[in-house]
């Protein structure tokens, strides 16, 4: 029964074990910064804090371009041999053309400067498809599908464990279409995106998370300047110390925005690269060593390219280089001088836009150059000489900041988000607040009556996202004409600031249409009982800068008016007092994420235009908002509200005037709308104030001094009374979608199979190459060891033969006959051969393996006979641990074991190395783990024992039973050694956290005391003795100190930021224990 219990005990610990193995196995979470040129992978998981992730070739950053050849996909080194040899058969430089249409002049750019792609057009949706082959053709989100799931599978082969969740980088001026292609791309491969972040965003907070100790309450702002490989931006971000709501607790916690950012979408190092491989092709010709054209050459284009990117490096710290490539066409080589002088000449055009980013980010932020505390350099192209010689001129600065990595920033700082956003992982919290670069309005047309049709195509337009409105954040926009089903669109506003070739990118201005049915219903349904307020649309724009309309509602309120007159004073209180603990469905709940942005009403006039007129995008929404973290910026500059600007009139009739009039006060009207709107909470709380008693107030009036009152104070009495409640009516609506289509579902699910057909194919021929390789190795490497060693003094010449000649033969077949063969012809192979050799394999081991086995019995009888004896010597006490027949049964046990062991040596002694032997390693590990399980079983019950009570009169005397538990002896038994309290880590914000043992998860708290009292004798604890941390953990490995960083550094190392935190199990107070892993 005992035994019984003991099994099951164990059984319980080692399902709680694998529980927790199951949990930290889900937490770890990924970052995939996605550039131009390069993606770099960063991970968390228990015992890895921000870590940059190795591909297959140990590189941190892999190439992102997709190859494909002959039916195979190739990736990273191997992709970008294969672009040299078939460049149309290697795409890279996806994020160009990602969610853009065919005839986007930014596509045009991309064809001009990869003119071996054969670019389609996809008649669907009008995006861009790559032609592979006459039967292959991908779609761009189908090619940076491959590529997101080529960095999951590195992370997760890095982590040993399935990784889902991802924060994914993407530049900041991508627009809505763009980024709902990186979405959708990641949703073909399973990863599951927490968030798009801006790069400069999470450069921003890769900064400030190890200096989060040098901000305060004063913004500081920094410049951030990015030159990458395909753009350039120019980021102002404020840093400052702001309080927020934790719980039910008010936290003060850092905090960046972004202020203001300017961009250039073509200039990059890739264009000076260009340049340079133009100018090589150039002098190539030139030299007349062959009468073809290198650019007609796509191989030798490719070629130039590679080499162009070399040179253009190792110029960047040397004046002058030479460009040499072998056989680059019609087997003749190139050799040319270039210097630094010369490739600067030849970009000059290139290096007088570097300074435009940084006008257009001071310009949109409204900061001065003073302003700036530090310009902080990111991107290769930085590291130009001339680059940074231009940038230090305009800035007025003598060096620029070069304090981060700039390779690897944007990673780090994405996963510091993805484990704030993940489950398990306790974050220092620092607020991100990113600004929205692209103004976007809401149009409609204006409601009129069927007899008005003056203004029968007038289009109303309102800003709901301003330039710079920082998100994730929620807004209310309100209705209050329509009567009926009417539409309104989602447009792009304000769009000057962009270059012309940026603004016709866009194409339409148009995002989305929205159609919404079931107005007039709503409005016949409560028409009767209650007042309409409008319409309203609910929109967001999430933490991955994408708008959605979360949901729209016809919304109508009421007097519910009670009779004050028969109430008493002290009812009326009651009845206040239980308002505050009771809920109803109908009232309107307080949205705080939510801010009104007022309709045709509210502004009558201000923005309202003629379809015909010049558009100026109208008022400006409100532009403070708050994030999903409720977060409140003291020092928000998000946005400003440009000043209404009055119709322009004309002429001045009188027609005109008096519609003029009607204008003016339907724009009263309206705001008195918004206000009644804004303010519907506010007036609830100012009822129930005022119907509360103060204690100045005295004692309730009697009715006889109510009846005294005047008729005005009853009226107002009544009026107190009357209670607001708001009626919501969903209203239905339909989206489509107007700038670039979403998959369709039948388009999803072709795709994801496509993808899903190619995985397969690729794993295929992974485990095809894997299998050829074992057999191959297994011929290489029993031929080696057949005839010398142990293998030969472990076989006959009979079995050598025989085995020597398989070898033979299937070494021939696997050289001549198997480039066609499966992966089922060479494991039947390999089958063949260890069949064959089996018998010497298992002799072999028998031999190397025997003598280990024994000297491990050998110490274990020692030890389980030194334990036996000394039980032995006091089982004649008054209150015995063991019964005799348990002590026989050990004894027993060992004589069995110790007979067996003589008998089976000398047996084996008698036996030929080439025999099949009679002792084996298997039956020893059986004797071990019979002999270990009989003593396991009587030292726990030592650890559990409970002497029985003495009588109160009688001396109480010390008896000290001392029985070794054996782990002087031997480390297997370490393992049993209870944990003492005393790992606890004292200060609750020491950043060094340590895991609990698993096992003591179960431990009742009657055995943690029976542990330390019989833990190699009974110690004595003296009283007020301090408590000191653990050194060591029970697997022996130190654990790190916990050291709290001085106010003045300036940087915090990682494990200062994150720690992750597993709920593992509760104490029997009910709090609940956290197992804590150091990151």
């Amino acid at each position: 029964m005992v035994r019984e219990l003991h099994q099951r005990g164990l059984l319980v610990l080692l399902v709680l074990i694998l529980a927790c193995a199951s949990v930290s196995a889900r937490l770890a979470v990924m970052s995939i910064d996605l550039g131009g040129e390069y993606m770099k992978v960063a991970i968390v998981k228990p015992g890895v804090p921000m870590e940059i992730v190795l591909n297959r070739e140990s590189s941190r950053k892999t190439p992102t371009i997709v190859a494909f050849r002959d039916g195979e996909r190739h990736f990273s080194s191997q992709a970008e041999n294969t672009a040299l040899k078939f460049p149309q058969k290697a795409v890279g430089y996806l994020m160009q053309v990602l969610g853009r249409q065919y005839d986007d002049p930014q596509v045009d750019v991309y064809r001009s400067r990869f003119p071996y792609y054969t670019l389609l057009k996809d008649e669907d949706r009008g995006t861009v498809l790559f032609k592979i082959d006459e039967d292959t053709v991908y779609s761009c989100e189908e090619l940076l599908a491959m590529i997101l799931e080529k960095a999951k599978e590195y992370t997760q082969d890095f982590a040993e464990q399935e990784v889902k969740d991802a924060v994914i980088t993407v530049p900041p001026f991508y627009n809505q279409a763009e980024r709902r292609a990186v979405l959708t791309a990641a949703k073909l491969v399973g990863i599951n995106v927490l968030q798009l972040m801006s790069d400069n965003a999470a450069v921003a907070l890769n900064y400030g998370i190890f200096r989060r100790k040098n901000f305060n309450s004063t913004t500081q702002y920094y410049m951030f300047y990015d030159m990458g490989s395909t753009s350039t931006t120019a980021t102002i971000v404020g840093y400052s110390v702001v309080k927020t709501k934790e719980g039910t607790r008010m936290e003060s916690n850092p905090q960046l925005t972004i202020k203001g950012v300017g961009f250039d979408r073509t200039l990059g190092g890739l264009e000076f690269t260009l340049r340079l491989r133009a100018h090589l092709a150039k002098t190539f010709n030139g030299q007349k060593k062959t009468t073809l054209k290198v650019e007609e050459n796509y191989r030798a284009m490719a070629k130039l390219l590679k080499e162009a990117e070399r040179v253009k490096k190792v110029l960047s710290a040397n004046v002058d280089h030479h460009a040499q490539i072998e056989n680059l066409i019609d087997e003749k080589d190139l050799r040319i001088g270039v210097s630094r002088v010369e490739l600067e000449d030849m970009t000059q055009d290139l290096t007088a836009r570097v300074t435009r980013p940084i006008e257009e980010a001071l310009k949109v932020s409204e900061i001065t150059l003073p302003e700036i505390t530090e310009v902080i350099l990111m991107g290769g192209g930085t590291r130009m000489p001339k680059v940074q010689e231009i940038l230090m001129k305009y800035l007025g600065r003598t060096e620029l900041g070069k304090s981060i990595n700039t390779d690897e920033a944007a990673a780090l700082g994405a996963v510091y988000q993805a484990a704030y956003l993940g489950k398990g992982f306790k974050v220092k919290k620092f607020g991100v607040r990113e600004g929205n670069i692209y103004p976007i309005n809401v149009e409609f047309e204006k409601q009129r009556s069927e007899d008005d049709t003056e203004d029968k195509n007038r289009i109303i337009k309102r800003t709901i996202f301003g330039r710079m409105n920082p998100y994730p954040q929620k807004k209310v926009m309100t209705f209050n004409k329509h009567t009926k089903d009417f539409t309104f669109d989602v447009v792009y506003s304000g769009l000057e600031f962009l270059t012309e070739v940026d603004r016709k990118s866009f194409g339409t201005p148009l995002i989305s249409r929205y159609r919404l049915t079931g107005v007039e219903e709503a409005l016949s349904k409560n028409k009767d009982k209650a007042e309409s307020r409008g319409i309203k649309a609910h929109f967001e724009m999430d933490g991955s800068g994408i708008l959605t309309l979360d949901r729209v509602e016809s919304v109508f309120e009421k007097n519910d008016t009670a009779d004050a007159a028969e109430k008493s004073t002290w009812s009326k209180l009651g009845s206040a007092i239980g308002g505050l603990f009771s809920s109803s469905s109908d009232e309107e709940p307080k949205v705080e994420d939510s801010q009104e942005t007022p309709g045709e009403d509210a502004f009558a006039g201000d923005s309202e235009q003629e379809t015909t007129a010049k558009a100026d995008g109208g008022d400006a929404a409100a532009d403070s908002g708050s994030d999903d973290k409720k977060e409140s910026t003291p020092d928000e500059n998000s946005g400003k509200k440009d000043p209404p600007e009055p119709d322009q009139e004309t002429d001045g009739s009188s027609d005109e005037q008096k519609e003029e009039g009607e204008d003016k006060t339907e724009q009263q009207d309206g705001k008195k709308e918004e206000e009644t709107d804004k303010t519907d909470s506010e007036e609830k709380t100012e009822e129930k104030e005022k119907k509360e008693p103060t204690p100045e107030d005295g004692p309730a009036e009697s009715g006889t001094e109510q009846a005294d009152k005047s008729d005005k104070k009853e009226a107002e009495t009544k009026e107190k009374a009357a209670k607001v409640v708001s009626i919501k009516e969903n209203i239905q609506v339909v989206s489509e979608i107007l700038d670039v289509q979403d998959f369709s579902e039948e388009k999803f699910l072709a795709s994801k199979k496509k993808l899903t057909d190619l995985r397969k194919l690729d794993h295929a021929k992974i485990e095809l190459e894997q299998s050829k390789n074992d057999l191959e190795s297994f011929i290489f490497d029993f031929q080696d060891k057949l005839g010398q060693g142990p293998h030969e003094k472990c076989s006959t010449e009979d079995e050598r033969e025989k085995l020597f000649t398989l070898l033979s033969e299937t070494s021939d077949w696997l050289y001549e006959h198997s480039a066609d063969a499966k992966k089922s012809e060479f494991k039947e192979k390999l089958k063949a051969l260890k069949d064959k050799a089996q018998d010497i394999l298992k002799r072999v081991y028998e031999v190397e393996e025997r003598p280990k086995a024994m000297e491990a019995l050998r110490e274990t009888l020692n030890q389980t006979e030194f334990f036996l004896a000394t039980v032995k010597n006091f089982s004649d006490i008054a209150d015995p641990i063991f019964t005799q027949v348990e002590m026989d049964t050990l004894e027993k046990l060992i004589n069995e074991t110790r007979q067996w062991r003589d008998e089976t040596v000398a047996a084996q002694k008698k036996l030929k190395p080439y025999d099949n032997p009679v002792l084996l390693v298997e039956d020893v590990a059986q004797r071990i783990v019979a002999l270990e399980r009989e003593r396991r079983y009587l030292i726990n019950k030592i650890k559990n024992f409970k002497p029985k009570a003495k009588p109160k009169d009688e001396k109480k005397k010390d008896e000290n039973i001392t029985i070794p538990d054996d782990s002087s002896t031997t480390d297997d038994t370490q393992e049993d050694t209870p944990p003492t309290d005393d790992s606890k880590v004292e200060d609750d914000d020491a950043i060094v956290v340590e895991e609990e043992d698993a096992a003591e998860s179960v431990k009742t708290d009657e055995e943690a005391a029976t542990e330390k009292k019989s833990d190699k004798g009974s110690v004595k604890e003296k009283k007020g003795s301090k408590k000191t941390k653990d050194k060591s953990s029970s697997s022996g490995k130190k654990r790190p100190k916990s050291k709290r960083k001085d106010d003045t550094e300036d940087a915090a190392e990682p494990e200062d930021i994150l720690e992750l935190d597993a709920d593992t199990d509760k104490s029997k107070s009910g709090s609940k224990k956290k197992s804590h892993i150091e990151l």
